[in-house]
């Protein structure tokens, strides 16, 4: 135990590609704006479908459909034996068993997993640790039978889409019912616990972590969910939260359950509610990971009888909507939700309407987005002109303070007629950074759009088999187009003549920079960012042979002949 906490320390040392991408683009821009103070030079702009064959209906133990009791009948109601019971939907594969009442496995039939197996929920390896979905978790008194080993008598609907647990030992009664649809996500969960014919307050649990267990590091994309209606948010809760005890919340929630990246299992109270949620630390192993890690788990109910619509099943915005409308809360677009969302939806439009494939809609929304930011690459282009025709007066005023020191009073002196020297003929000595600046924000929503929509999980374009995620041949072709494009883009774009080496240098890095920075980032976001090179050459191209750039050189040498007209 003391070696995998200690592999957990160090693992959370690690920075996430998220946080390594931000750190990337902060060092770049303290190069891109610190530098021009400095050296007096101007910055050049730089899932998958899986059909699975229905399995049959089968059951040790079924009996025809019949009423349930309202009251418990006397004396005892169980099974004699433990049984496996499968039921089957249009979407969902599930494997249930009398012992406990609870759920072994819960397929996903049109997602596949990265072993391209259908998605199965459930993490079974945890089961030992944590117990099995739907167990029972009892908040203050406790009856007296142990309800999660117990074995429940099963009645069955003829339809098979109905499945009853009952169990009774003449004091203690419980009852689940699963009502499923053939073709929804969405079921309806009952439970019910009495004890001596009392009430006993209970919550429905789903330990031991949940969903997609083949991704690297599972654990890190799991969480806690619920959507507080009073206070109009999402609250999300890790397992590290909990890892001094059990955290619970009580309120009126639309919905409350738990979620990795791409799926979520949540009950869904209706009526407004009250409803309890409790999060977990389950130190479990996964079926691919032996080795316990931090899973999350979480408990739902209260009551002594608990009525839910229960949702399992993909974060699809269309579907989530379907169920409840406060659902799409789930598929959390971050701090960039204002640029990310729409940007999915207008890609999801043109998939579905149009080009039938995300990665044509990737380029066709980068040509978009950048000829919509042309008037004000424009600016920046004429800026970098200007600044080019200014090069001889820049170099007489550095000529001037050659031998002052950084520290020297008039280096101030210096910066200031060179200020002056811009001011004068509106130029913005950051303006070649604007260009950069301007993708910054769809970057990371791009980004965002990559790491959190199923819909992109599994899409394929050309030779990339998952946009979501880095190319799986060893050799990463869109990177390498990437680096290449930028240095064709860096060698197109106006620089200042005899501009500081120094400079030029680290200029000259950047490409390759960009190149190790995204060489593991999604295949999506690559093309994206390769897309946006492509036409941003064939705007400079563009400008570099009309008259608007020709104008903004000889504006500043007409000011230059006109001063020395006067003298």
């Amino acid at each position: 135990m003391a070696d995998s906490d200690r592999s957990g320390q160090q693992g959370n040392k690690e920075l996430s590609t998220e946080n390594r991408l931000l750190l990337a683009f902060v060092l770049m821009g303290i190069v891109l704006f610190a530098t021009p103070y400095f050296f007096k030079a101007p910055p050049p702009p730089p899932g998958k479908k899986v059909q699975l064959a229905p399995a049959p209906v089968t059951t040790t133990e079924q009996k025809p459909a019949e009423a349930v009791p309202t009251a418990p009948a006397p004396g005892q109601v169980s099974a004699s034996k433990e049984s496996i019971l499968t039921l089957d939907t249009d979407f969902y594969h599930i494997e249930f068993s009398n012992r406990g009442a609870v759920v072994h496995s819960w397929i996903l039939k049109k997602y596949q997993d990265s072993n391209h197996k259908p998605v199965d929920l459930v993490n079974s390896a945890a089961a030992l640790v944590a117990g099995y979905p739907f167990s029972l978790i009892f908040k203050n008194q406790k009856p007296s039978a142990d309800l999660n080993n117990a074995l429940y008598a099963i009645k069955r609907s003829d339809d098979g889409l109905q499945i009853d647990f009952e169990y009774s030992d003449g004091k203690t009664f419980s009852r689940k019912t699963f009502h499923f649809t053939k073709d929804s996500y969405q079921s309806q969960i009952t439970t019910e616990v009495t004890d001596n014919g009392v009430s006993v307050p209970h919550l429905i649990a789903w330990r031991g972590g949940f969903g997609d267990m083949t991704v690297p590091s599972p654990a890190a994309a799991e969480q806690t969910i619920h959507y507080d209606a009073t206070a109009g948010k999402l609250v999300k809760t890790s397992a590290k939260d909990a890892k001094n005890g059990p955290v619970p919340a009580i309120g009126s929630f639309s919905f409350a359950g738990i979620e990795d990246k791409y799926f979520t299992a949540v009950f869904l109270p209706g009526n407004n509610a009250t409803t309890e949620i409790q999060t977990f630390n389950d130190k479990a192993p996964t079926p691919y990971n032996p080795a316990p890690e931090q899973l999350v788990g979480a408990a739902v109910g209260g009551e002594g009888l608990n009525r839910f619509s229960f949702f399992a099943g993909p974060k699809d915005l269309e579907i989530l909507k379907k169920v409840n409308p406060k659902l799409e809360q789930a598929v959390d677009f971050g701090w960039f939700s204002i640029i990310a969302k729409p940007l999915f939806l207008i890609m999801h439009w043109l998939n579905d309407t149009y080009v039938h494939s995300y990665g044509w809609a990737i380029i066709v929304m980068t040509i978009f987005i950048n000829f919509a930011l042309f008037p004000l690459k424009i600016t920046s282009m004429k800026s970098m002109k200007k600044m080019q025709a200014l090069q001889p007066q820049i170099t007489a005023i550095n000529d001037k303070y050659k031998n002052v020191g950084m520290r020297d009073p008039r280096k101030q002196d210096q910066n200031q007629e060179v200020m002056a020297l811009y001011q004068k003929h509106g130029v913005n000595p950051l303006g070649g950074c604007l260009p950069m600046a301007l993708q910054m924000p769809f970057l990371f929503a791009f980004y965002k759009v990559f790491d959190i929509a199923i819909e992109m999980r599994g899409a394929s374009w050309l030779w990339i088999n998952d946009l979501s995620r880095p190319e799986a041949w060893a050799i990463h072709i869109l990177p390498i187009a990437m680096i290449v494009s930028q240095f064709v883009q860096q060698k197109m774009t106006p620089t200042q003549p005899g501009g500081d080496p120094a400079q030029q240098k680290v200029m000259q890095f950047m490409p390759i920079m960009f190149g190790v920075m995204f060489w593991s980032a999604a295949a999506g976001l690559v093309l994206y960012w390769l897309t946006s090179n492509l036409v941003n050459i064939g705007q400079q191209w563009f400008f570099n042979r009309t008259a608007v750039a020709a104008g903004a050189a000889q504006s500043v040498q007409a000011v230059k002949k006109k001063k020395n007209g006067r003298k």
